[in-house]
Parts: C-alpha cells; structure tokens; sequence
C-alpha cells in the first residue's frame, strides 16, 4: 500500500506570529511590548489577555505600559535593566581602583628611579644620605605593598559583587522560565528547547516532540471548579515527570496541554513512554481526601511526531499538533504517532481542545 506524501506546510513560530500582530497594529516592537503580546498568546494569564484585547487595535503606548505595570512587576526587562545598572556600577568601581593601582605603581617606579640616582650618584658621599633614601625606599614599598593587597580585596568584593548578580540571574531564568502551577518548565522555555533540537542534525532521527492534552478538562473545570481543575493539572505533571527520565525535558505548554522533548530514543521507544503516561494516568485514583468526592477517571490524548518529519520547531509542532488531533479524533485516551499524508486526514480545529 502506498502511502501519500503530504506536502510540507509552512508554520509561522510563535515569535513571528506575535510580531506580525504586533506590526498589523502599528505596536512598536520593543521588548516590553513584545513580552505583553508574548504572555497574552500563550494564554498562561487569561486575565491580561482579555485586558490586553480589551486596548483594541489603536492601544497608546501609555496604555500598554500601565498594563504592564499591573502584571510584570518583575518584568524581564526590569530585571535586566536593573542587572544591568548594578554590573556597570561594579565595573566602573573597579576601573577606578584598578586606575588608583595603575597611578600608585607609577609613582613608585618614579620613586625608584630618582632613590637609584640619588644612590648612584658620583657626589654622594655622606652616608647619612644614603640612609634617608633607603629609609624613604623602605617606607615607600610598604606602603605600596598595602596599597597593592588593599587592591586585591577591592578587586575580589568587586568580582563577589558580580558573580551575585550573575546568580541572581540565574534564578531569575529559572523562575521565569517555571510554571508556578505544575513547576514543570513553561511555554518560554519550552519554545527556546524545541528551537535547540534542530542545531544538531545528527540527533534528529532520535529526536522527538511529545504532545498531551487532558480529555475534557472544561467539563472537569465546570463540574468541579477551577481549583480542583488546578490540583487535577498539578497531578497530571507529577505522574508525567515521575514516568520519564530525569533527562527529559518536560514543560506545561498551555491551559491542560504538555509536552515532552524525548532526545536519544527510536520512535517505538518514545511511543513506548506515551503508552506508560497515559496508562498510568488512567489508572490514577482523582479523589478528594476529605469529601471522597472522585473526579476521576482523568485521561490523556497524545501527539508523536519524530523530529525527523520536520524541518524546523514550527513544523515539528505542528505535525506533533496534527498527531494529538487524531487521538482526540479516535476517541480520546489514546497515542497516535504522525505519519506522512495525515494533514489530509485531519483539519486543525481549536475547538476540540474546549471540549
């Protein structure tokens, strides 16, 4: 049996999607703008979505900056700037001991020069003399040898100083790039990690992108509420993250939507792990402790897609995308691996994630 080959559709990434809104709305593409439209999209704050739509398409500069305010009040930006401010106050500190060092270091060598010709000199007889100027360069070279390890400690409190704000960074990232809900990664750092699996073309064949959605979960929301919702989405990271690999990147991509990047792992192999998540997600108890009320059974559909399928993050997504529709379109709780000629298959339809 043959099987058709679908041609390669062109995805747009996320960056060039919000950038085209941006620029269709005449919105200046500056990095506090950018990170706006960037958390609107990917719907992790459903509040500063409507907001940010509520602006229309004629929104002040003014008024997107006050929405700003209100939601990022440890913006990236912010962040940064401030890092940034603190590392050039740190720099500038230590240019000007290191300038101190350098004018101390050149009045000793001048120093040393005229006690040398002083000594050296054929009309210096007097012994007296002699002793002051040895006496002078004895005083003179300790305290530059103070000057020197005053120098040292400067030059390490300054380096301390940094190193501080290279940590604080550091945590920064990670908890910007952390879904405070599951603490699994989030879509920001997820986007960057599906974008790194096509630097090495020789992990590709074993490269792959898991997608899995939670079935029903706006019935789950209805029925129960958003907080259960919210412990039931926490529940569903923990058994994915406790069935993989500690090596396996693992990120909440959207409202009840995560996904695995699988490195190093044959397409039965990455197959073989959807099947154990789902499996035991099936078979995982959802009961309240207190009221032994059961929200359960609480099931996945899974998308496959091996990175080899595609040419880039935006394709590999979308062909992973693909794959998950056909689970939700089989019946729900199932795995379903992209293969070619299934985007004639299926139509991409938002609506069957509400449901």
């Amino acid at each position: 049996m043959t099987t058709a080959v679908a041609p390669k559709t062109q995805v747009p990434d996320v960056a060039s999607q919000i950038t085209f809104a941006m620029r269709s709305m005449g919105i200046a593409p500056i990095p506090r703008n950018y990170e706006l439209f960037y958390e609107a999209y990917i719907g992790s704050n459903p509040a500063l979505t409507r907001d940010l739509a509520a602006l229309g398409n004629h929104a002040t500069q003014e008024e997107l900056d006050e929405l700003g305010a209100q939601y990022f009040t440890h913006s990236p930006a912010r962040v940064f700037d401030d890092a940034h401010t603190r590392i050039v106050a740190e720099l500038e500190t230590l240019l000007k001991v290191l300038r101190q060092e350098q004018t101390s270091l050149e009045s000793y060598n001048k120093l040393l020069g005229e006690t040398y010709n002083r000594i050296n000199s054929k009309n210096t007889t007097s012994a007296e003399i002699i002793q002051n100027a040895l006496t002078l360069l004895s005083e003179a070279t300790g305290d530059t040898m103070a000057h020197g390890e005053k120098t040292v400690e400067n030059v390490v409190q300054r380096s301390q100083e940094m190193d501080q704000v290279r940590k604080e960074l550091d945590e920064y990232k990670r908890i910007a790039n952390t879904d405070s809900l599951t603490r699994l990664a989030n879509r920001r750092a997820f986007d960057d990690r599906l974008a790194a699996v096509f630097n090495n073309p020789m992990m590709r064949p074993i490269s792959a992108l898991v997608l899995a959605d939670i079935d029903n979960f706006k019935k789950i929301n209805d029925t129960y509420g958003h907080p259960v919702g919210d412990k039931i989405l926490a529940t569903v990271a923990s058994v994915i993250r406790a069935n993989v690999r500690r090596d396996i990147f693992v990120a909440r991509t959207g409202g009840e939507e995560f996904a695995l990047i699988i490195e190093g792992n044959t397409a039965e192999e990455v197959m073989g792990m959807a099947e154990r998540i789902r499996r035991t997600l099936e078979t995982t108890p959802f009961t309240n402790s207190r009221t032994r009320i059961n929200y359960g059974p609480v099931t996945v559909s899974v998308g496959v897609c091996m990175a080899s399928y595609a040419a880039d993050a935006g394709e590999l997504y979308h062909k992973a995308d693909v794959a998950l529709y056909g689970a939700k379109n089989s019946g729900r709780n199932c795995s379903v691996l992209f293969e070619d000629g299934m985007q004639k298959d299926f139509t991409k339809s938002w609506l069957i994630y509400k449901g």
